[in-house]
């Protein structure tokens, strides 16, 4: 027997940014609703949520009723450890997360996630596109380009959208991409100062960028793989294939 895929990914994934400097850390997969939305400048009411559709759980402690859900993305494992450790931060956070979503050819109610971020004085965008351009370069290969191109994100500001070229058509254009040529590989951005401020930090101190994408979806634009449901149908066909 050998590892699932996508843990080999993870592995492969999470060893990139250990020899950046990123530490590893872990997070409960049933997350107070506060690090999930509200400490990432996302409040009651914030039409983001809709994007995010939840498994919410129904809890009770001393203190009365607490809101909790499972986690729909790791950034929340970002907003504990920016609210308990005191910079410099450089730190990835990879696990399951969950959306109450129809599945299909690019969804599921449960993928992996990882995020990062880092925290620290005289943190730029640089930092953040060198960061990224370095994992991509080692992920996907030197000859692969990666577009970064301005995205919306209510964690971040500025935020950024990173594709790498298509894998299938080589950014010609094909219906694996949409005939654009691209396919998106995450989120990032500066840290917006709201975040900061929610973890304590002063954002006229120290600064700071993130970054999360879907684990799945690294092999599907490594190797041009189409639907997200192969990783999961026990087909012993595909998943020898790795």
């Amino acid at each position: 027997g050998h590892l699932h895929p996508v843990h080999e990914t993870l592995d492969e994934i999470v060893a990139i940014f250990n020899s950046m400097g990123f530490q590893t850390v872990d997070g409960p997969e049933v997350e107070l609703e506060y690090f999930n939305f509200d400490a990432l400048n996302v409040p009651q009411g914030h039409p983001s949520r809709d994007n995010m559709s939840s498994f919410w759980i129904d809890y009770t402690d001393e203190t009365g009723k607490r809101p909790m859900l499972l986690r729909t993305h790791n950034t929340a494992v970002s907003a504990r450890v920016m609210a308990s450790t005191k910079p410099p931060i450089r730190v990835v956070s990879p696990g399951k997360v969950y959306r109450y979503e129809a599945s299909d050819a690019t969804h599921l109610s449960m993928f992996h996630h990882l995020d990062g971020v880092a925290v620290d004085k005289n943190i730029t965008m640089a930092d953040l596109k060198g960061t990224l351009y370095e994992f991509a370069r080692r992920y996907f290969g030197a000859d692969r380009r990666v577009r970064f191109r301005c995205d919306f994100f209510p964690f971040v500001e500025p935020g950024v959208e990173i594709a790498i070229e298509c894998a299938v058509c080589r950014g010609e254009g094909c219906r694996v991409c949409s005939n654009s040529g691209w396919l998106e590989m995450g989120g990032a951005g500066m840290t917006h100062p709201e975040v900061m401020r929610k973890a304590g930090l002063d954002p006229e101190i120290y600064q700071s960028f993130a970054f999360g994408m879907g684990s799945e979806r690294m092999p599907m634009l490594r190797y041009g793989i189409e639907d997200i449901r192969l990783f999961y149908g026990s087909d012993l066909r595909f998943l020898r294939q790795f």
